[in-house]
Parts: C-alpha cells; sequence; structure tokens
C-alpha cells in the first residue's frame, strides 16, 4: 500500500520501540511528575514535532547528508550535546525544587513553552535520530515504488504518531500514580535533579557518538 510492504510487522515494531524505556519516555516522566500531566503531554507532543523534522529531512534526503558526511555530523552532534549539557547543569545548579503539586493539571504558558521546546530541541538536535529513520524506515518500503517520498512520509507519520500515543499515556499515567503520593517539594527537587543528570548523560553520550 502506498509503496510499502510488510505493514503490519512495521506497525508492531513501532509499538515494540515505542514502550522500549529511552531518553524520550523519561523525559515525558519526568516533567509529568515535578509539572502535572499538562507538562507531561507538551513534552510528549514537543518530542512528537521533532520527529518530524527528521522524518521530514530523511524522506527528502536531507538527512543521507548526516550519513556520509562526517563534518554535518559532527556538527549536528556537538550542538546537540552542548544544548543538552547546557538544559543538565542549568536543572542541577537550581536551588529550588519544583512542588511535584499534580492536582494542578495548568502550568504558567511560558513554563509550558520551555517544556515543548526542550522536548523539541533535544529530540532534534540529535542526529541518531535521523539516523534511524534513515536505516529502519526503508526496511518497509518497496525499492521498485515510483513514490518512496510518500511511502517514507506515511511510515514516518505511522511510526510517530505510536510513539507520540505511548508518551501520552506515559505523561498521563505518570501524573496519576503521583497523585496517589501527595505533593512534596523534595520528591519534586529530586525529580528535576535527576532530569539534569539525564540530560548531562544524554549530552555526553551524544558528543562520544559516532556515525556507525
Amino acid at each position: 500500500m502506498f509503496g510499502t510492504h510488510d505493514l503490519a510487522l512495521f506497525v508492531l515494531s513501532g509499538v515494540l520501540l515505542a514502550i522500549a524505556p529511552g531518553a524520550d519516555s523519561l523525559y515525558v516522566l519526568t516533567r509529568s511528575v515535578t509539572r502535572g500531566v499538562s507538562a507531561g503531554i507538551w513534552a510528549a507532543l514537543g518530542i512528537g514535532l521533532g520527529c518530524f523534522v527528521h522524518i521530514a529531512c530523511a524522506a527528502l534526503g536531507l538527512s543521507a547528508i548526516l550519513a556520509s558526511s562526517a563534518t554535518a555530523f559532527t556538527v549536528v552532534k556537538w550542538v546537540g550535546a552542548a544544548y543538552l549539557l547546557y538544559m543538565g547543569v542549568s536543572m542541577l545548579r537550581q536551588r529550588r525544587g519544583l512542588a511535584m503539586d499534580v492536582s494542578q493539571t495548568e502550568v504558567p504558558p511560558v513554563s509550558v513553552a520551555a517544556v515543548f521546546w526542550q522536548g523539541f530541541l533535544t529530540n532534534v538536535l540529535n542526529p541518531k535520530v535521523a539516523l534511524f529513520f534513515l536505516a529502519f524506515v526503508p526496511q518497509f518500503i518497496d525499492a521498485e515504488s515510483p513514490t518512496k517520498v510518500q511511502a517514507f512520509l506515511l511510515l514516518g507519520v505511522i511510526f510517530n504518531s505510536l510513539g507520540t500515543a505511548w508518551n501520552l499515556f506515559v505523561a498521563w499515567a505518570a501524573s496519576l500514580l503521583a497523585s496517589r503520593f501527595g505533593s512534596t517539594t523534595r520528591l519534586g527537587s529530586w525529580f528535576n535533579r535527576s532530569l539534569g543528570a539525564l540530560f548531562i548523560a544524554m549530552g555526553v553520550r551524544l558528543g562520544l557518538a559516532s556515525r556507525a
């Protein structure tokens, strides 16, 4: 259909990859616990938008540049790593933790925007995501199809929709479970610092990443 094959297998693979623990789900989980379900939802949507950027670039062949050019890959890699390290250090240096009051589902607009764009940038500045789409999705595209770009976009949308749906579920489940434990500033501070450490670890890992 539309130049694809083994669509059922692709969907199954997408589901399994979506529910596998990773940086995206951890980011959504932490934001949901510390800021409530609204922040978790916006974090998931930011990550989803970042994935759409990778999908569009890969479909148009731009991600092939990252796969073939060491210079392009290195530039994007270090920009992404620097951004992750900056966010991680900023969170670790915060003197006050965020109160974990998930009974309030509304957060200030500025905070919502910050959560959204942090999710977006941590995803879009990771060249490994671009290379993943470039390596994984073409396996389910008919080599003889005259509509390869359309097929890539279709599969990319399906994959990203599955991942976003899972992250939205994580946001809802995490905030629901957190609400059972009440509001505690200490726990909120611990999660905030844990997220900072996570960003630093991601930045170091990305900085050490190779194209292979």
